[in-house]
């Protein structure tokens, strides 16, 4: 079969802008797109440059963005590309800068990933009651990242904030946070460095990460991890922290989110951030946004605050 492969080509040193590139070559049943990309460097154009090492998807090097999406080139079927998009478009992962073609500077992601302090720093002497309490470590497959680098390319808040550490160097946090050799001053002090600008309070719960990552890591749910033990140790001063303790505070007390209390709970009494959503509070009053102070109680809201109190009584405390 002769299939026609659409590859964006950029040269730094002589390109301007990418641009698309068609070659037709001849694949046989059972061919990967690594294979195809093989074989058109081999025997088409020697000047398209990828990268790939194993071809066993264990190292991550052939990630690139296939069709659209972000996949590891050794494991994804020519075929199956076909039959569900009709054609086959290759293009380097997105958010990163472009060194050549399908080729790009991980410089970015390795160091943010970095910047995360990716090593264990254990206890001097481990607390037995310490020890007991992770007694079966949950690691959540973690552990299993290959740093290819699609959940970042495929990040929506890195696309519009290249200062975001992302999701990889994040899961990479959460492994060492389940870890119990951990020390538990180096668990805080690591959950602190996270909740500065561009940290775990910046994603969006796109879910985008999962669905392109190729060893089924979950980034996000490792983001949401780190949260919830943030909100443990008591690190509470992140807007987005102050965001979840806030709606908890307002459905528990008026069964409800009242939409014009709610941006007070997250910017506290600063005056500046009033001032800032003073004209937002404005609108919200137009439009019919702010509840009644003096309507009547949300019904069933006795069964609401009961929900939310059992919820906390079966949460294990930090």
């Amino acid at each position: 079969m002769r299939l026609t492969f659409t590859i964006q080509r950029f040269n730094p040193e002589v390109d301007s802008t990418p641009h698309p590139q068609e070659i037709r070559l001849d694949v046989g049943r059972g061919m990967t797109v690594l294979d195809a990309l093989i074989r058109i460097k081999n025997e088409c154009d020697g000047s398209v440059a990828l990268r790939y090492s194993c071809r066993s998807a264990i190292c991550g090097s052939c990630a690139m963005t296939i069709n659209g999406s972000e996949k590891l080139a050794c494991r994804t079927s020519l075929r199956k590309e076909l039959e569900r998009h009709g054609h086959i478009a290759v293009a380097p992962l997105r958010n990163l800068p472009v060194i050549k073609d399908l080729v790009v500077d991980m410089t970015s992601f390795w160091g943010k990933i970095h910047d995360v302090h990716p090593w264990l720093v254990p206890a001097v002497r481990p607390s037995p009651t310490h020890a007991r309490g992770h007694a079966n470590p949950q690691f959540h497959n973690v552990d299993a990242c290959i740093m290819c680098g699609a959940c970042v390319a495929a990040c929506t808040v890195h696309e519009v904030s290249k200062g975001f550490v992302g999701p990889a160097a994040l899961a990479k946090a959460d492994r060492f946070l389940s870890d119990p050799r951990e020390s538990p001053s180096a668990t805080r002090a690591r959950l602190s460095m996270l909740q500065d600008e561009h940290g775990i309070w910046d994603c969006t719960r796109c879910n985008f990460c999962v669905e392109v990552c190729p060893k089924d890591v979950k980034p996000m749910e490792a983001i949401i991890r780190l949260r919830r033990a943030s909100l443990e140790q008591g690190l509470t001063q992140a807007g987005g922290a102050r965001h979840i303790l806030g709606f908890t505070e307002l459905i528990e007390h008026q069964g409800r989110l009242n939409e014009a209390i709610m941006p007070l709970k997250v910017v506290g009494f600063a005056p500046r951030a009033l001032l800032h959503i003073l004209p937002l509070g404005m609108k919200m009053l137009r439009k019919g946004k702010i509840p009644n102070p003096f309507g009547h109680a949300f019904p069933g809201l006795s069964h609401i605050r009961a929900l939310i109190q059992r919820i906390r009584r079966a949460t294990p405390q930090a």
